[in-house]
């Protein structure tokens, strides 16, 4: 054989090589497209709008089938898919009733209300799963009936309305204190305000939730529909309540004020109190409406307040009062740190909680900045605690 091999032509060799390397670069940079192959399978789009429509053709013809997939944009589209389902989500958890003409919240909550001699209706949402609902929240219930034993308090929430929530208030109710968890009917609740044309447009899956929280939007606007059907006060869940609000009527707090100019800078929208159908509960409603934008936060909430607050000021039949920050925001979200430490340690602290005593009906303790806080004995908070709780050896 070897014989055989030497004894033939050299240009034999050489097309034989040639051969071998052109059946190598055909089996590397060929590609195999199989027939009858399926359509190229895409991520959900990043909106939950209806993107079937002629104006909004598929990203990619079927006929084009890439070599190599955009994976910066595969995984861009697959971060807001998430998003989107997660919106979703939230917006079932928050769901507790179909359709019907029998509202089932609305009897409900006329048999609280019948069946209790409420001298102050207070509010509050809880949208969170049950067990986020802590020793803070219980010490903001605590400091509310230490205020106002005779008052009632609804807490709005899917997830307190259940067994568990049952016994995480049932010390309460069992002392007697008028209190009780009801998952919402946003239909009910909404019906017959701007926010039943914008709620059905969300459902519809026409409002772009953004990047915001579903659920904390809601509660923007749950709180102000509540006070709008039923009248009352509304209070968040981290806010410690400090003296009666009886006095108060069609109330708001200024978070910040100008020193300059001697007015409020900013408005929130954690403590509200105001007569039912108040005409600038109405203007807060269609503002959320008309200029809802799920990507910015605090959009809103308290700037939708400052701005309906700032345009309807000294017109006539919007009769309401706006406090100093001293009254709910003695300290806001950059300075709350310091409630939680020892107050021995700062002048400023002593003065500071001197002004608490004299001048707050409540405090709002900006859960999202100090939750993860601990309180130290002998500090602001502490010592608020310590004057507000119902089961203090308990």
């Amino acid at each position: 054989m070897l014989s055989l091999l030497f004894s033939l032509p050299t240009s034999f060799f050489a097309l034989l090589l040639l051969l071998l390397l052109s059946y190598n670069a055909f089996t590397v940079f060929s590609v195999h497209v199989p027939k009858n192959r399926k359509p190229l399978l895409l991520p959900s789009p990043p909106t939950l709008s209806n993107l079937s429509s002629p104006h909004n053709p598929p990203p990619f013809n079927d006929t084009h089938f890439p070599l190599l997939p955009n994976t910066t944009q595969s995984f861009s589209l697959s971060a807001k898919s998430r998003r989107v389902r997660k919106h979703k989500r939230g917006l079932r958890s928050l769901r507790s009733e179909p359709n019907s003409p029998f509202s089932l919240f609305r009897a409900r909550l006329k048999a609280f209300f019948d069946n209790s001699s409420c001298k102050l209706r207070f509010f509050m949402t809880w949208i969170s799963p049950l067990k986020e609902f802590g020793e803070r929240e219980l010490v903001s219930v605590e400091s509310l009936f230490k205020s106002h034993p005779e008052a009632c308090l609804i807490i709005v929430s899917k997830s307190l309305d259940s067994h568990l929530g049952t016994q995480i208030l049932k010390p309460f109710v069992s002392n007697g204190f008028k209190v009780m968890a009801i998952a919402p009917d946003f239909g009910y609740i909404f019906k017959d305000t701007h926010a039943e044309a914008w709620f059905n447009r969300l459902k519809e899956g026409n409002v772009n939730p953004g990047e915001v929280s579903l659920g904390q939007n809601l509660s923007n606007l749950l709180r102000l529909a509540l006070l709008y059907k039923f009248g009352g006060a509304y209070i968040d869940a981290d806010v410690m309540v400090l003296k009666s609000f009886s006095k108060l009527r069609n109330t708001i707090g200024a978070q910040n004020f100008d020193a300059t100019t001697g007015k409020w800078s900013r408005l929130n929208n954690a403590v509200l109190i105001f007569d039912k159908r108040h005409p600038l509960l109405f203007k807060f409603i269609e503002e959320f409406a008309l200029t809802f934008d799920g990507n910015k936060w605090g959009h809103n909430g308290p700037y939708l307040i400052s701005r309906v607050v700032a345009r309807v000021s000294g017109r006539p039949g919007f009769n309401f009062t706006v406090l100093p920050p001293s009254a709910f925001y003695p300290v806001d979200w950059r300075g709350i740190r310091g409630l939680f430490i020892d107050q021995v340690r700062s002048k400023w602290l002593v003065t500071k909680m001197d002004q608490i005593r004299k001048e707050s009906f409540a405090v709002h303790l900006w859960n999202r900045h100090s939750r993860k806080l601990r309180v130290v004995k002998g500090s602001i908070v502490d010592s608020i605690i310590s004057s507000c709780c119902i089961f203090c050896n308990t």
